[in-house]
């Protein structure tokens, strides 16, 4: 059985949250409080493998139809002492969520970081805000890109976070000083954002005007750039990033998928894609800064 993760904090405050919700109820005093004590393990690939691909289609959203989850789940398996999954009931159950990085160099022959690499490359070709990128991902290039796919289960809290990546930087020392092919010039994260899109669905069955104006209103409040993270520690990397972009994803879904992913608002959800490259230098202050962030929020 894998070792229990260990991150230098005591036992008292390191793994139990508070999970808040109210109570729609007769009293508005009502909540029901859940104390869950979150565990950080290493990758097992004895018992990882369908929850990380679950993880893994998430992360992906509408591209993931893209990719060999499969086979991106076993190449993540294949390194167990680098990256973290997060449980709740011990180490035999699926991961609330994970965080990993990839050697593009090192695996840049295997088939399903070939089609990553395609993949990330069509999505910088015209982007202004990636353009940096582009150098780096061509065969000449002496960059050595740290791909970093993190995902976690919705309402899982982003506390879970901090631990996985101060962990992986103390994993990457580690594996430098056994010669392990870890010495990255950059990290790139792929991430999502979304942006919020009045309601097809509403249109459709004969909203009142008033509240199609009302939603007219609550579109117009935000530019259509406005973009808000599904993950906000990438608030903070983006603070210590070389270049940072969004993208529509390849994959389009039907007209008012996004009225699917709204609830109890007004306005839909549409997924897009996100980027972020940092250089090496600046991974470490950018991970020193996002526990500062979340210890103080």
């Amino acid at each position: 059985m894998a070792k229990r993760k260990d991150h230098g904090e005591s036992p008292d405050d390191q793994h139990t949250f508070d999970e808040s919700s109210s109570a729609e109820s007769s009293s508005d005093d009502d909540t029901n409080m859940l104390d869950v004590e979150f565990e950080w393990f290493d990758p097992q690939p004895e018992h990882d493998f369908q929850g990380l691909k679950t993880l893994l289609r998430q992360l992906f959203d509408a591209d993931a139809q893209l990719f060999d989850l499969s086979a991106l789940t076993d190449l993540i398996l294949a390194q167990p002492l680098l990256g973290s999954t997060v449980k709740v009931e011990g180490n035999e159950t699926d991961p609330y969520a994970f965080l990993t990085v990839l050697n593009l160099h090192e695996h840049k022959d295997k088939e399903i970081v070939k089609s990553l690499i395609d993949y990330i490359t069509r999505l910088t070709s015209g982007n202004s805000n990636l353009s940096p990128l582009m150098d780096l991902l061509k065969l000449d290039s002496k960059a050595c890109i740290g791909l970093l796919l993190s995902e976690r289960l919705i309402n899982i809290p982003s506390e879970v976070v901090p631990p996985m990546y101060k962990m992986l930087l103390e994993e990457i020392s580690w594996a430098l000083e056994e010669q392990e092919p870890y010495s990255f010039t950059h990290y790139l994260v792929l991430s999502k954002t979304y942006k919020e899109v009045s309601s097809q669905l509403d249109q459709e069955v004969g909203t009142s005007s008033k509240k199609r104006k009302k939603q007219k209103m609550a579109s117009g409040q935000r530019s259509d750039s406005s973009e808000f993270h599904f993950h906000p520690e990438d608030e903070v990397l983006q603070r210590h990033a070389s270049a940072y972009g969004g993208f529509d994803y390849l994959k389009q879904e039907a007209q008012g998928h996004s009225d699917s992913k709204r609830a109890f608002q007004d306005l839909g959800i549409k997924p897009q894609g996100h980027l972020i490259l940092i250089e090496k230098d600046r991974f470490q202050p950018a991970v020193r800064e996002m526990e500062e962030y979340f210890h103080q929020s």
